[in-house]
């Protein structure tokens, strides 16, 4: 598989994108005023333990305390339970609803890390299981475990790094293989180690003389993260169009990964790299619900705070097979899509899929296995079950950060995330609303009622007697005025004999929020 890495830098905002086989795969945005946090580790404050929540609240001096799932404490002293936690197993506990007991007090210091970036007014999510990823290894202090990558298959290969790692072992500290330290020297392991190790050895001191809030440890910036994690031998090119981002990103492959250093290129064209490379266009389909498939079936990807709906259409493909053979062909191919946009999109969470309805059982297990083998090729955690006699498929996603969609774009101040506004029909009927309200208790003769050009032209044109009829049931004459600032589902009334905005006096707010 050929897989290329491109990183652009502007005055906003830092992107990575990343291809397989020149076809764009995950996109990565970094916002220069909002990094990340997710790697982060910070001497925090116990605000609330709650065990009816079976959570913590620790203070790490965000804005919104970080959430501390009892499940997430990896840290025996803070465990009251007979249970074991730690190593590998300690992650399927968050899959159980155990009654954890835990010794946690309120203003407690303790250190954490986090796993999951702030999201909709919610604070981080941490672990007090501190991982410290280096580009061979994850060093976890306080564990006395090792890991081998499960993508490491060699059975001679996991041996000899099972055995180096036991060597670099101290006492009391975890060490994870990752995979890109396949055939890599027992040198480059060590020194890895050594650096890992003495950073966490810096860290605990300099943390013992300062207090909670405290961030005790900054990961990478995404850019650098990137190319630290994802940086295999299968990578033939990352492309970065930033001079300070290139020099960054070569000091850091000459000494890690000196053979792979070839591999880096400075974009110096005019043209901006994604434009150069067709990433650009490709990124902007990503904002649009609709997704074609190139048998001119089509999926429509809807995202809500909760879930992620995804629906399979059969569009314009005409089949010269059996309806059933169509509908297997068509799943199968948005299968397929239907992997790529979630790793694209960045897509967490519960995740329905309403495929095209199929008779057989055989053919759901197809395309239930199909899905699943294009899943492998995703870093996240997943979990899917069978397609159901209705033809729905559920699965859930790991989520780490924001989607691609919450990264690039912003709530819409008319229709305020509903992706909706409402018709002229109900502005007319909160506009005969308002006015009832207001002449109950004033007694203006002339008011000019604002709106936006588009609807300003139809109440004057189309609406005629509406409007006559506003003016003579409420005794009021109405002068409309075309105001562009005015968003479509809004209006504003003046008073004609000073100019007065009196639209706020009736509290149209309190109306909008109980219509």
């Amino acid at each position: 598989m050929k897989k290329e890495i491109f990183i652009n830098e502007s005055m906003g905002e830092t992107r990575i994108a990343i291809q397989e086989d020149s076809q764009l795969v995950e996109v990565y945005i970094e916002r220069q005023d909002k990094q990340r946090m997710v790697g982060n580790v910070y001497k925090g404050k116990v605000e609330n333990v709650l065990p009816g929540m079976q959570a913590a609240f620790v203070d790490i001096g965000y804005e919104v305390n970080a959430f501390l799932p009892f499940s997430e404490i990896g840290n025996t002293d803070y465990i009251m339970d007979d249970e074991p936690i730690g190593g590998e197993n300690h992650r399927n506990r968050n899959n159980k609803h155990d009654n954890i007991e835990v010794d946690l007090q309120t203003n407690q210091e303790i250190f954490v890390q986090v796993i999951k970036e702030p999201f909709a007014g919610k604070g981080p999510r941490v672990t007090t299981e501190i991982a410290l990823p280096g580009r061979l290894l994850v060093l976890v202090p306080h564990k006395n475990y090792i890991g081998i990558s499960k993508k490491i298959w060699d059975k001679f290969e996991r041996r000899r790094l099972k055995k180096i790692a036991k060597k670099l072992q101290e006492k009391d500290t975890g060490i994870i293989i990752r995979t890109v330290a396949e055939g890599k020297s027992e040198e480059h392991i060590t020194n890895d180690f050594k650096s890992l190790f003495e950073s966490w050895q810096k860290m605990e001191k300099r943390a013992k003389h300062e207090n909670a809030p405290f961030l005790v440890y900054e990961d990478l910036e995404t850019a650098s993260s990137v190319i630290r994690d994802l940086l295999t031998p299968d990578v033939e090119k990352i492309i970065i169009d930033s001079k300070r981002l290139y020099r960054k990103t070569q000091r850091y492959l000459e000494e890690i990964s000196p053979s792979l250093a070839d591999r880096l290129e400075q974009y110096k064209l005019k043209l901006p790299l994604f434009e150069s490379f067709g990433i650009e266009p490709e990124i902007e389909k990503v904002m649009r619900p609709k997704v074609w498939l190139k048998s001119g079936a089509y999926l429509i990807i809807e995202k809500t705070e909760a879930m992620v709906v995804v629906d399979v259409n059969s569009g314009r493909f005409v089949g010269k097979k059996l309806h059933e053979d169509n509908s297997l062909k068509i799943n199968l191919e948005a299968a397929r899509e239907v992997a790529r946009q979630l790793r694209l999109r960045d897509l967490s969470g519960l995740i329905v899929i309403d495929f095209i309805d199929m008779r057989k059982n055989d053919n759901r297990k197809k395309i239930y296995h199909e899905l699943r083998k294009e899943l492998r090729k995703d870093r996240a955690k997943v979990a899917v079950t069978p397609i159901t006699e209705f033809g729905l498929l559920e699965m859930t996603r790991e989520r780490i950060r924001l989607s691609l969609l919450d990264s690039m774009s912003e709530e819409c101040p008319t229709c305020h995330g509903s992706g909706r506004i409402i018709s002229r029909e109900t502005l007319i009927t909160r506009i005969d609303h308002w006015l009832r309200r207001y002449k109950s208790r004033y007694r203006d003769l002339r008011l000019r009622l604002q709106l936006h050009p588009e609807n300003a032209e139809y109440m004057s044109v189309e609406k005629k007697n509406i409007l006559r009829g506003l003016m003579w049931q409420n005794f009021v004459h109405l002068k409309i005025e075309q105001n562009s600032d005015v968003a479509r589902d809004d209006f504003r009334f003046m008073r004609t004999k000073d100019g007065k905005d009196v639209t706020k006096a009736m509290s149209l707010e309190k109306e909008r929020s109980g219509t």
